[in-house]
Order: structure tokens, then sequence, then C-alpha cells
């Protein structure tokens, strides 16, 4: 009994250890492509000063540039391109105000559902670079529409980046499903806490297979709260942390 709880405690230290390198940041990945920082439009900055505060820790740990990334949700998170912008801009003031400097700009992710391909159809998507465009979907069950929504926006000229697809559960008996979104032309994109553990342990194995197989394009924070933040910090300079160093993310086209 000891043994077991002495093997949990033990499995929790490593997971959260404090950094073995004070000086290590998040430097080397150039920018973040995937937040939630625009104030009060989606379950991330809920006021402007929520958002100076997560901008401000990224500018400490070491990036030189911030893609934030609301959510497009029509049911919960009903944005679009004139809500996203007017957020920004809110945020781009108070930045000025405050001597806080750094290049942020805003894409979006968008939720694959029936209102989406409706969007898709009607007017330009907010691009993560060049034509990229950041997707998820339910983390519980595999769209029906998945694969001819990815068809349609590649279609329209649109190259798909799927986000975090560690934590879509479906997928985890089928790990060779991972390779068909690469066999079909999509990028993919590392949540930074999944390999931190943060989502649970099943989530970093996974990460950590997909990792280990270089089958990610991006690493984004997915950063919402302080608490994330917080996690990111006593990442670096961890064995967790170490996995990133060298891996070819593409973060550092984006600065």
């Amino acid at each position: 009994m000891f043994s077991k709880l002495f093997g949990r405690k033990k499995e929790e230290r490593d997971r959260f250890e404090l950094p073995r390198n004070e000086h290590a940041n998040w430097a080397f990945l150039g920018a973040d492509m995937h937040s939630h920082f625009l104030p009060g439009i989606d379950d991330g900055a809920k006021t402007v000063e929520d958002s100076l505060t997560l901008i401000k820790a990224m500018i400490g740990m070491g990036y030189k540039q911030i893609i934030t990334t609301p959510h497009v949700m029509i049911d919960y998170y009903p944005n679009t391109t004139q809500t996203i912008q007017a957020a920004l801009q809110q945020v781009k003031d108070a930045m000025a105000a405050n001597n806080i400097n750094i290049p942020i700009r805003a894409a979006a992710e968008y939720y694959i559902d029936e209102s989406f391909m409706k969007l898709l159809d009607t007017e330009p998507l907010l691009t993560i670079h060049e034509k990229q465009v950041l997707v998820e979907f339910s983390m519980m069950y595999e769209p029906p529409m998945l694969f001819d929504v990815i068809k349609r926006m590649q279609a329209a000229g649109y190259l798909p980046i799927i986000a975090h697809p560690e934590r879509y559960l479906f997928f985890h008996k089928d790990f060779h499903r991972y390779k068909e979104f690469r066999d079909r032309g999509c990028l993919m994109q590392l949540n930074m806490l999944s390999i931190a553990g943060y989502y649970g342990k099943n989530i970093k194995v996974i990460a950590d297979e997909l990792l280990s197989k270089g089958l990610y394009d991006y690493t984004g924070s997915d950063m919402h709260h302080e608490r994330h933040a917080n996690t990111l910090k006593a990442m670096a300079g961890t064995r967790d942390y170490d996995k990133f160093i060298g891996y070819p993310f593409l973060n550092s086209r984006l600065v």
C-alpha cells in the first residue's frame, strides 16, 4: 500500500517538477499560435486585465509573437471576424497604454459542425499563416462529416490544422487514424500542456507517441488562464521540456 502511494506521489512530483535550469524558457519556439487571450468572447480571458496578465506571462517565457485564437462555436461562442477584431483592438489599446510590447494578432479556432460548413461557403476564414486554419471538433465522438469538411476546406484553398489531436479520445484505440490526417494533407498541433500530463495520463501517452513519431507540425499553449501559464512556466527546464528541444515545429516561421 505504502509503495503504491509513494509511487503516485513520485509520479506527481516528476510531472510538475521544478525547472532544472531556471533560465530555460520557450524563446526557441518564437511564436505561440493557439491561445484564448481576447476578453469576454470565449472561455479564456474574462477581462482586459486578464488578457494583459496572460500576455505578460508569455513575454516572460520568451515568446516573440502571439497569434490568439478565440473559439468560433455557434452554440456557445458565436464569434465573427468583427467581434474578434473588436476584442483584439481593445487588447492592443490596453497593451499600448501599459507599455506592453509584443506583436499580437488574431485568427480563430473553428469548431467543425454544420454552421462551420455554412461559414466556409460565405466568408473568408481567419488564418494562422497564409491559408492555414485551426480547427477542432468534439472530443467525445467523431463528426460524421469530418473528412468531408476537410475536403471542402482544401477545395476552398485552406490547409486545416487539427488542434490538439491527442485530446480526441475516440482516436486513442485507433492510432492509425492520426496518420490518416497527415495522408489527407492536414497539419497537426500539439497542446504543450498535454506533454506535462495536465489533461491526464492517457492524453500524455498519446501526445508523447505522436511527438516521438514526428506527426506534429505546430505546438501551442492553448492558454486560457493563469493556471495554464503557471504550468507552462514550471515545464521549462524539465524532462518534458527537453522533448520540445530540437523538434522541427513550424512556429518559428510565424515570427
